[in-house]
């Protein structure tokens, strides 16, 4: 049994597992770097996330604040509708009282027989009375030529030499209306009110699309590299977009802003035509050139309807509206002091009383 060889001490296999911590030791350190580059991440995404919280809470309080003062306006617009609404009704009023004195006064031309220099005397008197009216309650420049021209007319009819003040006195009346700027009141009404219709169909400024790149078919076809770079651009492009912050940005009104954008609009062209029937110049500018700046900053003028819509908000501006119209005063006082002498007319004796000069009597207010 003592030849047997002694098996060698335990205790010298002890330094064997040193290399498997040699090698677990750098993993360690890794391990702790990528958890410290992960930490700091999570830590700057949080900040970063608060600081889009913070200036996402700040637009959508200046959202509020241009609400406000949008439907502070659109109040204001309706006030101010309600009143042009109640001076046009009593501007139809005193038309109607005008057109029942025209039919009053035409029963009492046909009631009483009159030589015929009186019959045309009464036509050219109605004639300018009537133009008279159209200039002073309608502004209607062409019916007030096409009455005084009537007039004229029929004075030249009957050939008398002492009507040759009045034909003067009508001629020089003509001359100034027809120096007059031409204003189509009704087609600038018509052309309102189709831009307030399309309003609904114009698109903001926000909601643009970025135009496709077309291909040109003489091309050659494309490397699968520029295949691949080219889809890579168009998907990172739909990430990014540069707005400009110096002003409201319109991509961040909210759905109810864009309505009331829209309505108040609307408003502002309705106004602008209300001003255009009453003949107030400086409103229906004010409010055309304000529609055209809305239309110009929260509308995307790359669209056709929305260029159209701005071209003629441009040409409205230039429309000469609440030119001062005149009164025809020469013609009537030509006229009433033609019909003051009776010895001026043939086939009237002197002793007749020469008929008064019928003057509208102004409206009552109540």
């Amino acid at each position: 049994m003592s030849d047997i060889p002694s098996l060698p001490p335990v205790e010298s296999a002890g330094p064997a597992p040193q290399p498997a911590a040699s090698w677990r030791r750098p993993s360690v350190i890794i391990a702790a770097v990528a958890v410290a580059l992960l930490g700091w991440q999570w830590v700057e995404t949080r900040s970063r996330l608060a600081d889009l919280q913070e200036d996402l809470a700040r637009r959508l309080a200046d959202g509020d604040t241009a609400a406000k003062e949008a439907r502070a306006l659109a109040r204001q617009a309706q006030e101010n509708l309600q009143d042009l609404q109640a001076k046009v009704g009593a501007l139809d009023a005193r038309l109607s009282e005008s057109q029942g004195q025209q039919v009053a006064l035409e029963t009492m031309y046909q009631a009483f027989s009159r030589s015929r220099d009186d019959r045309v005397l009464a036509e050219v008197e109605q004639a300018v009375s009537i133009a008279a009216q159209q200039l002073q309650l309608a502004g209607n420049v062409q019916a007030a030529l096409f009455a005084l021209q009537t007039a004229d007319a029929r004075l030249g009819s009957v050939d008398r030499p002492q009507w040759l003040p009045l034909r003067k006195a009508i001629a020089a009346d003509l001359d100034t209306l027809k120096a007059l700027p031409q204003v189509d009141a009704s087609g600038i009404a018509l052309k309102l009110e189709t831009l307030i219709g399309r309003l609904d169909r114009l698109p903001l400024a926000f909601e643009a699309k970025p135009k496709a790149v077309a291909v040109q078919p003489d091309e050659a076809a494309p490397s699968w590299l520029k295949s691949l770079w080219a889809d890579f651009w168009a998907e990172f492009s739909q990430l990014l977009r540069i707005e400009r912050m110096d002003r409201p940005d319109p991509a961040l009104l909210a759905p109810s802003n864009a309505v009331f954008l829209r309505e108040n609009l609307k408003l502002r062209l309705m106004n602008a035509r209300l001003a255009l029937l009453s003949r107030d110049g400086n409103t229906f500018r004010e409010d055309v050139r304000i529609s055209r700046e809305w239309l110009e900053r929260y509308f995307d003028l790359g669209n056709a309807a929305a260029a159209a819509a701005k071209a003629d908000l441009v040409e409205l501006q230039g429309v000469p509206v609440g030119v001062e119209l005149p009164t025809l005063q020469s013609s009537q006082l030509a006229l009433n002091a033609l019909q003051a002498k009776p010895e001026q007319r043939a086939d009237v004796p002197p002793q007749a009383p020469a008929p008064a000069a019928h003057t509208p009597a102004p409206a009552k207010k109540n």
